[in-house]
């Protein structure tokens, strides 16, 4: 975690772990990952001021790497400045 960061942890329903990530203020930053209810990894990336950024990889149900999504920069106009992190 870098300085300036809070970290970021939501759960499912049945309490296991659903996402972990960082936020600083009030948006998502850095690494992230999202984890289905049996703890087996779901996605994993990166954002920048709450922006998703770089390559996201979407995991198979037996944990392995089956997709890698390059997200290009998006246009500044379609951003929203809203948070939309679970709560």
């Amino acid at each position: 975690m870098t300085a300036g960061t809070e970290p970021y942890r939501h759960h499912h329903k049945d309490g296991s772990l659903w996402i972990v990530g960082q936020t600083s203020a009030g948006k998502a930053e850095g690494y992230w990952e999202w984890f289905r209810k049996d703890g087996t990894k779901l996605r994993s990336g990166h954002f920048a001021a709450g922006v998703q950024v770089g390559d996201w990889t979407t995991y198979d149900k037996a944990g392995k790497a089956y997709k890698v999504t390059t997200i290009r920069k998006p246009n500044p106009a379609s951003v929203t400045t809203s948070s939309t992190l679970p709560r």
